[in-house]
């Protein structure tokens, strides 16, 4: 990717080494800094339009190409331009007072934006690379405020009213709203379907339906179109409205209505790659998706929508609440303490926090620890796939500080303690070389101690279907353990300790069932190299210690104990023959394809 730092670059370097002025140094680097931003966040913005131009080209390999793109776009602006600082100006790094003159100057030339928190942001990961080997905390804020209301902007929202039922004329107009270059194969046919299924929704409720409001923008995302909205009834209550897209060989249909509120949070969830949105007004869009799913944290819904670095401010922002608001302290996370981890969240806390341990505890199973780095790399690299609905995303911070009084005694000595390479005291602050927060979950092993019969029924069901989807994106959980699963408010399980992944291709399928009874010689699989995997005890590791739940497993998930299953998944990850991961159930779909 060519980097906008080309751009007078030259010019700008014998600016700067013949500023004899210090003022004048800094106005130079603001503006600098500035012209960047500007180039980047015009990229940025560009690219749902080119994912709405895949999704009209049925270029699926390009839609998940941007996914990846839009997520290192940012880093790649700010890790070329923080060592380009550096070396123009050597001594910056310690040099506070130049930086936070920059910083003041900058921000005096945003601050009247409606982007200004993100062109914040963006000048504070500049400071962060540049501080990158110091123990120096950047703080995760803006010297604006992040404002959500109901008042949302006209480009925003679009609202139909609505006469008891809806019409298949008006659903029509929704299917508008995106503006494809391509059509419908069928629009007054998808039309009515989905005005049926609306109107069936408000008879089951005996109620009237008021008025449909419609997100005035597309949705998009691998090889799927999304239109969202609200569905208002004559009670004040509501349901969400989504309607999933996709495109064929004769046009573009309808495949699916979401109507249920906790299907909206699973489609919504950090657990996927981020939305591709058409629209600039990110902080109201984030907070009408918040009013739509009051369960899925506000600071999520920005990463969502593709905006992670002012979802991280937020998140920092709603954990401080919690805390206000609760009188409490971080301390040590419920269940059995992490060999690699150290987990730790607020009572009342939506997120979990965790740091990596200097070294494992004495359950650590696999062999020798190939360091902190290494475990970082893995949550990074879930971050940045598409997470297949099963595994949690990571909201990654670097050098940042949190006030002492947030910490529980305990909790503080542990850090300080067994996490000391990346954790350190200055002052009154605790200062992480890295933090992880993740949506927060109950542990599996936790949720089915307390459970009834019903969720737990669900639940081991989800559980073989979060190991199988997690293996169909080509990632392997070699530590199969319970305890490194954890379960939603809407009873879904979601693998959340990455420290044990590997590339399912790489793993080595190997079995002891052929082995006779009594025979004592070691298995030729013993000396390989490499990750060995034996599907015969995909039970046994679980740890799941009732026995009916055990059965339960192998009843609904008896495959995954063979090599066959196995062996063909590899079969079909090599020849790019997995299909597509499902991100709603059957019953939503409409039957029309």
């Amino acid at each position: 990717m060519a980097l906008a730092i080309g751009i007078d670059q030259e010019q700008f370097t014998f600016r700067m080494v013949g500023a004899a002025r210090r003022e004048d140094r800094i106005r130079m680097t603001a503006e600098w800094v500035l012209a960047q931003f500007e180039q980047f966040y015009t990229e940025f913005l560009g690219v749902p339009y080119q994912a709405k131009t895949a999704f009209e080209q049925q270029h699926h390999s390009t839609s998940i190409w941007l996914s990846r793109y839009r997520l290192s776009l940012y880093s790649s602006y700010i890790h070329r331009m923080g060592a380009y600082l550096k070396a123009i100006q050597p001594n910056v790094s310690v040099d506070a007072s130049f930086l936070n003159q920059l910083e003041a100057r900058f921000w005096r030339m945003v601050e009247n934006r409606y982007e200004s928190d993100v062109a914040y942001a963006f000048m504070h990961s500049i400071r962060r690379i540049v501080y990158r080997d110091e123990w120096k905390p950047v703080e995760y804020a803006f010297w604006g405020s992040i404002e959500n209301s109901e008042q949302y902007p006209a480009g925003l929202l679009r609202k139909f009213e609505v006469d008891a039922t809806v019409s298949a004329d008006q659903v029509a107009e929704f299917l508008q709203i995106p503006e494809f270059s391509v059509a419908y194969r069928d629009i007054d046919g998808d039309a009515l379907a989905i005005a049926r299924r609306i109107n069936r929704l408000a008879r089951r409720r005996d109620r009237d339906i008021t008025s449909i409001e419609m997100i005035d923008a597309g949705f998009f995302r691998n090889r799927g179109a999304y239109l969202v909205g609200k569905i208002r009834f004559d009670d004040d209550s509501y349901a969400p409205l989504i309607i999933a897209l996709l495109n064929g060989s004769d046009g573009i249909y309808c495949d699916a209505v979401i109507l249920d509120e906790h299907l909206a949070h699973n489609l919504f969830s950090s657990t996927l790659a981020n939305f591709h949105v058409t629209t600039r007004y990110y902080h109201e869009l984030s907070a009408y998706l918040h009013s739509l799913m009051p369960h899925r944290a506000l600071g999520l819904h920005y990463s969502t929508i593709g905006y992670n670095h002012v979802g991280k401010v937020a998140v920092i922002k709603e954990l401080k609440q919690e805390l206000e608001d609760s009188g409490g302290v971080l301390d040590n996370a419920i269940g059995e303490p992490g060999t690699v981890a150290i987990g730790f969240a607020g009572p009342q806390s939506a997120y979990n926090l965790k740091v990596i341990r200097n070294h494992p505890t004495s359950g650590y199973k696999w062999g020798e620890f190939e360091g902190i780095d290494s475990v970082k790399q893995k949550y990074s690299r879930v971050h940045e796939i598409n997470r297949t609905g099963s595994m949690l995303d990571n909201i990654n911070y670097f050098n940042i500080a949190l006030e002492k009084e947030l910490f529980s005694p305990g909790l503080l000595a542990e850090l300080l303690s067994e996490a000391s390479e990346t954790v350190s005291l200055h002052g009154d602050a605790v200062v992480f070389k890295y933090l992880i927060a993740q949506p927060r979950m109950t542990p599996l092993p936790v949720f089915l101690e307390n459970a009834d019969e019903r969720q737990v029924r669900y639940v081991i069901e989800s559980l073989g279907d979060c190991i199988k989807n997690n293996a169909a994106a080509n990632i392997f959980n070699k530590d199969l353990d319970a305890r490194n699963y954890g379960v939603s408010h809407f009873l879904k399980v979601y693998l959340f300790d990455y420290d044990a992944l590997e590339v399912m291709v790489d793993v080595k399928i190997r079995s002891n069932l052929d082995r006779f009874d009594g025979e004592e010689d070691i298995p030729d699989w013993y000396f390989e190299d490499g990750v060995i995997f034996l599907p015969e005890e995909v039970e046994a590791g679980l740890c799941i210690r009732d026995r009916e739940q055990r059965q339960m497993f192998r009843n609904y998930h008896g495959d995954l104990l063979t090599t066959g299953y196995w062996e063909n998944l590899q079969y079909e990850l090599r020849q790019n023959q997995v299909p597509a991961i499902k991100v709603y159930p059957d019953t939503c779909r409409l039957g029309r394809a």
